[in-house]
């Protein structure tokens, strides 16, 4: 297969067998010269088998161009019906973080339960690659029903673990020192009523003394406008700046999510916001109708009687999340700002 040179935001990016790359609300880890690439395994996923993901994968890289497939590192448990990692189980956005005090790989897993109410699942390993053995089950961290979230490791050591309070808020909460619990000090950011305007998929990066968030809304797989903020301590408190996206009109964030933002080792200043293109096959949809569908759904003064929050069939999306693509882009900063500008094509050579 010919080699990539280049990262194409949108397209279809194959692996070096010639496969789709499956690591979906994924990360970027960097260790002893390579890059591994790790996220949600949808091979198996059409939207309709009732498959929601065949376990977390892991790919390796020494260019972030082209991706070697390195196997599932957590792997599902499709004859545990009860299992956090059974197919069926909505598990969302692994995050791997290393514990240089314990020498351990510390991933935490959201769970979206049967209930309703979503929990965290605590696996540790020796090596990124594995294997993972659970240390922690249905996690309510600090009592609260926890969604998606970004773990954050500072220079001494110390652990910080940002998560969406579900349709609710943003907290940020200590770790334990191994990194598989909270301390139960914590901090509440960006309160909304409800959905579409809480803020989700959070993700954090630390440039010049600053701490940034960015989030997005909450409207399922269907994308929505971003927004930033930026913070002087990993508690805030946080200003927000708003959209970063550069002219999108579509207000969905050039169709995508960002679920991690990571710094390029040896580059100056090259951030990488890497953002999933959930629903490629949907992008005709208008963020607004479907916020709109979101607000009567959850707004609490609004009387909902129940069912689909689409009309029909022919009205729900198409949820297979096999064929999600990538919308790798650069950030680009204007004093505090963080700007992210559509690129058809780019070069990591190109940043110094």
């Amino acid at each position: 297969m010919e080699k990539y040179t280049s990262i194409r935001p949108g397209q279809v990016w194959l692996d070096t067998e010639g496969k789709r790359i499956q690591a979906h609300g994924g990360s970027v880890f960097y260790e002893d010269g390579i890059y591994y690439w790790y996220g949600e395994n949808k091979e198996k996923t059409d939207g309709k088998n009732g498959i929601w993901h065949w376990g977390v994968k892991c790919y390796a890289s020494t260019d972030l161009y082209n991706w070697e497939d390195k196997g599932i590192i957590i792997p599902p448990e499709p004859d545990d019906p009860d299992s956090p990692l059974h197919p069926s189980a909505c598990m969302d956005r692994p995050h791997i973080i290393y514990n240089r005090m314990t020498k351990k790989y510390v991933c935490w897993l959201k769970i979206m339960n049967q209930d309703q109410t979503q929990s965290e699942t605590i696996l540790t390993a020796d090596s990124i690659l594995g294997p993972y053995t659970k240390v922690r089950v249905g996690l309510r961290p600090l009592g609260m029903s926890a969604g998606d979230f970004d773990l954050a490791v500072a220079s001494d050591g110390k652990a910080y673990y940002y998560f969406e309070r579900v349709h609710s808020e943003t907290i940020c909460a200590d770790l334990t020192e191994d990194y598989t619990d909270v301390t139960g000090y914590y901090s509440t950011h960006f309160p909304h009523l409800c959905p579409p305007d809480v803020r989700e998929a959070t993700a954090h990066f630390l440039r010049k003394g600053k701490h940034y968030l960015i989030t997005s809304g909450t409207t399922g797989y269907l994308p929505n406008p971003s927004e930033v903020a930026v913070g002087d301590s990993w508690h805030g408190p946080y200003r927000v700046l708003g959209d970063p996206h550069v002219g999108d009109e579509s207000r969905t964030s050039f169709h995508s999510q960002i679920s991690s933002v990571f710094k390029v080792p040896g580059k100056k200043d090259l951030y990488i916001a890497c953002a999933d293109r959930w629903l490629p096959q949907e992008m005709g949809r208008k963020y607004e109708d479907y916020a709109a569908i979101f607000r009567k759904i959850f707004d609490p003064d609004f009387e909902w009687k129940g069912g689909d929050m689409f009309a029909g069939e022919e009205d729900h999306p198409d949820e297979n999340t096999s064929v999600a693509d990538y919308v790798w882009l650069p950030l680009r900063f204007d004093g505090e700002m963080v700007y992210i500008d559509w690129k058809d094509e780019w070069r990591i050579e190109d940043y110094e």
